[in-house]
């Protein structure tokens, strides 16, 4: 049938009519919340992250007091990052691993204080003095003149999430982008006793220019070089089906797709081939980029919606953003 007598608006004539024929919907269970840890701060103090309107790095008690308000208002699931004292770092990452590191005393007030969902992120960047997600060594036949060493890097990463799930992080997240990662952790988790601690993967890592506001947040900037020997290169798509497919060998229980806006057909194709539950990382980038528009007026706030509605509309189960405070706090869902 065609007009007259099919007639496509009797689905949007109203509010009540659209919520019911809805495809997509956006839930509170959804939203995973990134947040800063900063080992310097004490008590209640938080400060402004410069690159990230509204968004700040806290001391333990703040932060955690912060993420009780955001379960209140329905956040199921939080995503820990730290950030060492900066004399503390070395080339080894030493604080990345130590049982007294900030994500460790993070991860264990969060445990003991809330019931949400405690996700870390395993990564040796922040707490390398290098700045670099594993171990480097010098190698003139590299573009930059440095080599980021894989197998090298793979026990240490392997002991960052062992010392998280002795904390009692319920998901372990690799976002270094080694090869072979998720198989060296489940192997140390299980010899370990972890057996039911869940790895989620950063599979599907971009080397992408939307980091940038989240480095200067987690103050993990490479010093030398950059991180396209190890993350992927923008133009692949197909090759993150591989990933994709080797991390699910390897016995990881998430998937994700890094950047999530600038990536939705990836995350699409990642829908389509894999049963895994599929997290999409709205990052720093796409969250400064849309805050300073809507600053500006150049947008309304309703693009922040939209933007987290294609996501999901793309094959997401679940979105890592920092939006998940202003829709909660505001009750947008």
């Amino acid at each position: 049938m065609q007009f007259p007598t099919t007639r496509m608006r009797r689905l949007r004539k109203n509010a009540k009519i659209r919520d019911i024929v809805r495809e997509t919907k956006l839930q509170k269970e959804d939203l995973i919340y990134p947040i800063y840890f900063k080992e310097e701060l004490k008590d209640m103090e938080k400060e402004e992250i410069s690159s990230l309107p509204g968004e700040f790095r806290y001391s333990l008690d703040a932060g955690v007091e912060f993420a009780k308000q955001l379960e209140e208002k329905g956040l199921k699931s939080i995503i820990v990052f730290g950030i060492p004292k900066e004399e503390t770092k070395d080339e080894i990452a030493t604080p990345d691993y130590s049982a007294t590191g900030i994500v460790q005393k993070a991860i264990r007030k969060l445990k003991k204080e809330t019931n949400l969902v405690v996700i870390s992120d395993v990564c040796l960047c922040q707490y390398t003095s290098h700045g670099h997600c594993g171990m480097i060594v010098e190698n003139e036949d590299t573009d930059d003149g440095i080599e980021i060493l894989n197998d090298e890097s793979l026990p240490i990463i392997a002991k960052v999430a062992l010392s998280h799930a002795q904390a009692g992080a319920d998901i372990v997240a690799p976002s270094d982008m080694m090869d072979g990662r998720v198989n060296a952790i489940r192997e140390t988790l299980d010899e370990n006793g972890f057996y039911n601690v869940m790895i989620m993967s950063y599979s599907a890592k971009y080397a992408s220019a939307f980091y940038e506001p989240f480095r200067v947040a987690a103050c993990s900037s490479p010093h030398a070089g950059d991180r396209k020997s190890y993350q992927m290169d923008p133009a692949n798509a197909v090759e993150a089906i591989r990933e994709c497919e080797l991390d699910v060998i390897e016995g990881c229980d998430f998937l994700m797709v890094k950047p999530a806006l600038p990536y939705l057909d990836v995350v699409r194709m990642v829908r389509d081939e894999f049963m895994l539950p599929l997290v999409a990382y709205n990052v720093s980038g796409e969250y400064a980029m849309l805050m300073a528009a809507i600053e500006k007026g150049f947008l309304t706030e309703r693009a922040i919606l939209e933007s987290l509605l294609s996501i999901k509309r793309a094959g997401a189960d679940l979105i890592i953003t920092n939006f998940a405070p202003y829709i909660l706090l505001n009750e947008l869902i």
